[in-house]
């Protein structure tokens, strides 16, 4: 009988650790998209006239599952699309503020239908930072910051990003080939006829929401090539260290991208992520050399 409770006992001992190794693991890793296409850089064959905004249920589910694992990381609403089309976007970061009491809630946009009141009240609904990426010119960038002014925002709480430079500057953006979806984009990139041998993190440190729901690979899959789950019917931890993320990781850090979308991918991949892969290995225990 006391070797039976004993067993027991380290058996629950041993799932609690990796359950916090699992949670440690994700401590950083969220985007949430809310799937609407509108910037100039997205590929012409995919709709962007959708308007459907993800939900209160699926924002209200993995928010609560998320609080419940203390999560301290990054919950942005973003992807793509332009989340401040969605009318509901206060009552969104409001519910997610409830149920996120640590987490750092973002909001990236082209901020074209911005003003000093919409500012404010995505502050007051519970926003850590707003991210603007200014498409236009400089004089744009001085509006942004005056709505700020006027909206008492302070500096640190704004991040503006300058995507006016000059074709040959690549807009100030990075760009990629979306997953070899931009051969026919007004600034075309074409897909890889090889993939590249070269490992890529973004599974080991992000989690992207459809607005359906469905977990995507990462942001570069623009056709949903990959889906990992469906977080209206699994819950964060299932998927977050199910087999399907797990399988792709392992691929992925051994630098094999033969497999779509990743096959037809530019990205470099490595910039972030590389505390969240030595996590990941260190739950493998030795399994890579």
């Amino acid at each position: 009988m006391h070797q039976k409770v004993t067993e027991q006992h380290m058996g629950d001992r041993i799932y609690d650790m990796a359950r916090k190794a699992v949670i440690m693991s994700a401590k950083d890793a969220l985007s949430l998209f809310l799937n609407y296409i509108c910037s100039k850089y997205y590929p012409l064959s995919l709709p962007c006239q959708l308007k459907v905004f993800i939900s209160s249920e699926i924002i209200d589910k993995l928010s609560h599952e998320l609080g419940e694992l203390s999560y301290s990381g990054i919950f942005a609403f973003s992807g793509f699309c332009e989340p401040l089309l969605d009318k509901n976007i206060y009552n969104l970061i409001a519910l997610a503020r409830r149920n996120l009491k640590k987490a750092k809630i973002e909001v990236i946009t082209n901020g074209d239908i911005l003003n000093s009141e919409r500012m404010k009240k995505l502050f007051d609904s519970g926003l850590t930072t707003l991210i603007i990426s200014a498409f236009d010119n400089e004089k744009q960038v001085d509006c942004f910051k005056r709505m700020a002014a006027g909206a008492n925002i302070p500096d640190d709480k704004l991040v503006i990003r300058p995507r006016f430079l000059t074709e040959e500057e690549n807009f100030g953006i990075v760009l990629n080939n979306r997953a070899g979806m931009m051969n026919n984009a007004e600034f075309s990139i074409h897909a890889l006829t090889e993939p590249l041998v070269k490992r890529c993190n973004y599974p080991f440190y992000s989690f992207f929401v459809d607005y359906t729901g469905e977990v995507l690979l990462c942001p570069h899959d623009w056709g949903k090539n990959i889906i990992i789950g469906d977080i209206t019917k699994q819950g964060f931890l299932e998927i977050w260290d199910g087999s399907n993320m797990n399988r792709i990781r392992e691929e992925l850090y051994r630098k094999n991208r033969d497999f779509k979308p990743c096959s037809a991918c530019d990205v470099d991949g490595t910039i972030m992520g590389g505390t969240h892969v030595k996590r990941w290995l260190s739950r493998k225990a030795g399994q890579y050399k």
